[in-house]
């Protein structure tokens, strides 16, 4: 779902003409950004028989970086970690989700992300917009150690309610065992247990016939 179309959400309801423009601009952003609770993704749930939304898919990440980062592989910055993770996703409000495995809207997903964060960010002051935009190009670039485990994180969330679906999107027509492993293999670029404790799910899905095995010799 994507909310491009859509005017600001503060123009429904004018904040006073007397507040402080700096902060006027971060109410603003702040007041647009509540667009993210409409963003469905994929996965489904585990507590509730319905597909989450962006705001809880960030929220989750958040809380697994705090859980998730003694396993590592490298020392990260939790604080600074959990920033790229909050960040990564707004660009959904305009550009909506990408399904990891649907090749066909990963074409066109990076313009699309990166026209909805200069729309995004500039609502923002400037200052403060430059900043929020770093820690996202910092998550897309993967370079540092907090981007990798966040990307980690962004992978390992859904895994796991993928397996309490008892497949979920491994389901997907056209996605096989060694699709999901593929897709899923950045968590081993940032954690070597968590990406053992993800393989060991994904092969037991596979053999429980919640995901489709390759064919023999592929």
């Amino acid at each position: 779902m994507t909310t491009s179309d859509a005017g600001l959400l503060a123009d429904r309801t004018p904040l006073p003409s007397d507040l402080d423009s700096r902060l006027r601009d971060h109410l603003t952003f702040l007041i647009e950004v509540d667009k993210l609770k409409t963003v469905l993704r994929q996965s489904p749930l585990a507590a509730a028989d319905r597909r989450e939304n962006d705001a809880e898919h960030s929220w989750h990440l958040a809380l697994m970086v705090m859980t998730l980062a003694e396993y590592a592989d490298e020392p990260i910055d939790v604080g600074h970690t959990i920033k790229l993770v909050v960040v990564h996703d707004l660009v959904e409000i305009y550009a909506g989700d990408t399904p990891l495995y649907d090749a066909e809207a990963g074409v066109s997903q990076q313009e699309r992300e990166e026209a909805a964060a200069g729309r995004l960010f500039g609502l923002l002051p400037e200052d403060a917009g430059r900043a929020m935009r770093a820690l996202f190009d910092e998550f897309e670039a993967s370079e540092t150690p907090e981007a990798r485990f966040a990307k980690a994180m962004d992978r390992l969330q859904p895994l796991l309610l993928n397996w309490m679906a008892k497949g979920g999107t491994w389901r997907t027509p056209g996605v096989t065992a060694n699709d999901v492993r593929a897709r899923k293999a950045v968590i081993g670029e940032a954690s070597a247990p968590l990406w053992d404790a993800a393989r060991r799910l994904i092969d037991e899905g596979e053999r429980r016939g919640w995901s489709v095995s390759a064919p023999p010799g592929t």
